[in-house]
């Protein structure tokens, strides 16, 4: 079937009776309705509108998202159609810079992660609940594809529904490559919703919704902006050599894998606490141990934005040497660019609590990959410091 041809989206609507409200649509699984998400409601925050969609293609007695070559597995000209037909729906309700999260649940989640990959700029968030991404249907799923949109995710350790590979494939790609401000959990459960994970939920759309909702010109988007490195030679950021490391998935975020020597942590320490302006501190906000670079008030001339503890000038802190990774803000288009190229992951509340240009910054491996991160560090400062120099003689080797 065309778009065209699937019969009018069947809805139920609960909260805000504003149409320009924030709009958070519900996906139900395979086989069942939208009435099924309705449970979710009463655990969700007030103020947004929320609507559950029926699927538009018949299931035993229910509905689904897309036919599929097994599960978990869409087939393509099924899924393209019916994104489509969602798509345009969506677009008939909703104002294109109005706020939409989607949350999905089993085959509801593979429709959002389709959703998702398919046109990343045009969403807010995503919960995705026990299911998979849609792979082999012609979606990309290049590194930092998801760069700027935060996302839920919940599988469950005893998932025999959704095949295992598709599961750990999707782990895999959201958490290490996709760019999103990823929030990843794996619960003690099979395939089925708890009352823990709902509220998990709540919590979650309740921080993003506060974050877009306050007075901050920040999650502007990156379009048109260039990735220039105003700390680096020609101002590019090479390509990171290698997979990336093993990340943690939820807060305290660590690096786990692929640490940097003790002894070019100590160098990349000594060279940048001798930025401009720069004191160094224990972190207000990490883990024991972790060092910050703070800026006074006399230095600290960028916006709350180029923070991680604004009140103390904070805008960095190298973890202790059992980890070595670093958390730095940085411009928008310049986190774009240091998670494509894999010297960064998205931390889990940026763009919820914290801001979206927060990431963690992998350890060197070797002493060209400490000039680089200098340069990544040096960025961050001029960010803060509201400065957009050359290389600064400062993050020279010593």
């Amino acid at each position: 079937m065309t778009a065209k041809q699937f019969p009018a989206p069947v809805v139920a609507e609960w909260g805000s009776t504003d149409p320009s409200a924030p709009l958070v649509v519900l996906l139900h699984g395979r086989g069942s309705d939208e009435a099924a998400m309705g449970t979710l409601v009463s655990f969700l925050p007030p103020g947004p509108r929320y609507v559950a969609v029926r699927a538009p293609l018949s299931e035993g007695g229910g509905f689904a998202w897309f036919a599929n070559r097994g599960i978990g597995r869409p087939i393509q000209e099924s899924l393209t159609a019916t994104m489509s037909w969602f798509r345009s729906w969506l677009d008939s309700v909703t104002t294109p810079k109005q706020p939409v999260i989607l949350v999905g649940f089993s085959g509801g989640s593979a429709f959002a992660g389709g959703l998702l990959l398919a046109d990343p700029s045009r969403f807010t968030g995503a919960g995705l609940l026990y299911g998979t991404l849609p792979f082999d249907v012609g979606l990309p799923l290049t590194p930092g594809r998801l760069t700027g949109v935060p996302i839920f995710l919940v599988h469950g350790l005893h998932d025999t529904v959704i095949p295992p590979e598709l599961q750990e494939w999707t782990w895999e790609y959201l958490v290490k490559y996709s760019g999103s401000p990823l929030w990843a959990e794996r619960e003690p459960t099979g395939h089925e919703l708890t009352e823990r994970t709902i509220r998990a939920l709540g919590w979650w759309v309740s921080e993003r919704l506060n974050f877009i909702t306050r007075p901050t010109d920040e999650h502007g988007g990156t379009s048109g902006r260039e990735a220039y490195w105003p700390t680096l030679p020609d101002g590019t950021l090479p390509h990171r050599v290698g997979p990336a490391p093993e990340i943690s998935v939820t807060t305290p975020q660590q690096q786990e894998t692929q640490n940097a020597p003790p002894e070019l942590q100590e160098k990349l320490f000594e060279r940048i606490r001798r930025l401009p302006g720069v004191t160094t501190a224990p972190s207000e906000i990490s883990v024991p141990g972790a060092r910050a670079l703070q800026l006074g008030p006399e230095d600290a001339r960028g916006g709350q934005e180029a923070f991680i503890v604004p009140s103390v000038g904070e805008f960095a802190h190298l973890h202790p040497h059992f980890d070595g990774s670093m958390h730095i803000v940085l411009p928008p288009a310049l986190a774009v660019d240091a998670l494509q190229k894999g010297w960064a992951v998205a931390h889990p509340l940026a763009g919820l609590r914290l801001s979206e240009g927060m990431v963690l910054i992998y350890g060197p491996r070797d002493t060209a990959e400490l000039d680089v991160v200098t340069g990544i560090v040096g960025a961050s400062h001029a960010f803060a410091t509201k400065t957009g120099h050359g290389v600064h003689d400062e993050l020279r080797p010593l």
